[in-house]
């Protein structure tokens, strides 16, 4: 039986992250410790027999993925589709900034709130629609092979969600899975139709940076 495997890989700390900024589509890049994350993360993952790379077209997402595209010969597939989800007008402030500007947007986003549109911005259904339609072109390109993704905490929640069928019930619950900078989530996807989840925020690779 075919199966797939897909790493779901968030990008290193970029600046954004170490002054506890919301990225959304901003163009931040990686801070110095996020490039040795992302050294340390291609040093693994090189060694996994990739077939594919696939990053968000944002800064911090291309360059997390640029060192395992050195390591292994592999262009980066950059796409829109894989970007974190647009915060709007809470892009670019801290949190505290934002909570004290938009409170109303900051708690729609608290909640969890999957269907809520934020202002300029989006909701996590747009999110998963590009998303999940980008997962299963990759997958289907793929087939059989093993594809590294690297994309942003929201994204990679959403995405996981998805592929373990969280999000069909007519009534969705507020869950969030939390990934850490460089973190990686595992999936078998076998074609006679059982996904299986081997591993969520998988940081072994991580052990001894500081």
């Amino acid at each position: 039986m075919d199966t797939t495997r897909v790493l779901l890989i968030r990008h290193g700390q970029s600046q954004g992250n170490a002054e506890r900024r919301f990225g959304g589509h901003s163009p931040t890049p990686l801070s110095e410790f996020g490039r040795r994350q992302a050294e340390a993360t291609a040093h693994s993952l090189a060694a996994e027999g990739v077939d594919a790379i696939y990053a968000s077209d944002l800064l911090r997402a291309v360059q997390t993925a640029e060192p395992l595209a050195r390591a292994t010969g592999l262009e980066i597939r950059r796409t829109e589709a894989l970007r974190e989800r647009s915060v709007g007008l809470m892009e670019g402030l801290t949190f505290e900034e934002a909570a004290a500007a938009h409170p109303e947007e900051y708690a729609a986003l608290l909640r969890r709130d999957f269907e809520h549109v934020l202002s300029g911005g989006e909701s996590y259904r747009q999110l998963l629609d590009r998303a999940a339609a980008e997962l299963d072109r990759a997958v289907a390109r793929h087939r059989g092979g093993t594809v590294a993704l690297f994309s942003h905490t929201g994204t990679i929640c959403i995405l996981a969600l998805h592929l373990m069928g969280a999000l069909d019930a007519p009534a969705l619950k507020p869950v969030w899975l939390s990934t850490s900078n460089c973190g990686i989530a595992r999936f078998h996807i076998e074609h006679g139709g059982l996904i299986r989840v081997k591993a969520l925020n998988d940081t072994r690779h991580l052990d001894g940076l500081v």
